[in-house]
């Protein structure tokens, strides 16, 4: 039987995994407020997470005489864990047979090709005239379908944070596949959608903006 989320970390395990993807590190103070249980309950998920490889810590520096501060974020495994029950090996061997059979020309005409197909799909969703108001209904729609994302709008600019990934499963080291994200926000939006952070250039999480003009 395929091992989900659920059957390898317990329900609080998950909580805990839910507020820290896609974050800057967070301490055990902050989980604790934001979690409303014990220090105890939130130190003890987060040594059994760490061990399993989920979650990592880093020794925060206070300055004078403060004692460091254990700051924890999740991992990479933590991320694809999220989106265990949505992998399809199926997918991961195409995909790779794509790349060793057609090579790069060919890996290019095949996302631009899945992205428009993908466009299409969320084009039939979402209603909004304006960009912006597009860009917030493809945020609606990513939430329901079980992602971490979150909509931004603090009037310079608009934006997507995406704390989570669908493709996650497809990644490799070109990167290849990160192009879909983009292109798939812009046909959707009608607008060209910038990747301003990136999560795999250390960013806590990816972000899609739209320039301001787009308002």
């Amino acid at each position: 039987m395929k091992r989900t989320a659920e059957t390898m970390v317990s329900p609080a395990g998950m909580r805990i995994i839910r507020l820290l993807i896609g974050r800057a590190p967070q301490s055990v103070a902050d989980l604790v407020k934001a979690v409303g249980v014990t220090r105890t309950a939130i130190t003890e998920q987060l040594d059994e997470l760490e061990e399993a490889g989920f979650v990592e810590r880093t020794v925060e520096r206070l300055s004078g005489r403060g004692r460091p501060r254990n700051r924890f974020r999740a991992t990479q495994a933590a991320l694809r864990l999220l989106d265990s029950g949505r992998e399809c090996l199926i997918g991961q061997a195409i995909w790779r047979a794509v790349r060793e059979v057609g090579g790069d020309s060919f890996v290019k005409k095949i996302l631009n090709q899945v992205s428009i197909e993908l466009a299409n799909h969320y084009n039939r969703l979402v209603t909004a005239k304006t960009p912006a108001g597009r860009l917030r209904q493809m945020n609606k729609i990513l939430t329901n379908k079980g992602l971490l994302v979150e909509f931004v709008d603090e009037g310079s600019h608009v934006s997507i944070k995406k704390r989570s990934c669908e493709f996650i499963s497809l990644f490799e080291g070109t990167r290849s596949v990160c192009y879909i994200d983009e292109k798939v926000m812009t046909l959707v939006v009608g607008h060209p959608v910038r990747k301003v952070a990136c999560r795999h250039d250390g960013d806590p999480c990816c972000i899609f903006e739209i320039d301001k003009k787009a308002r």
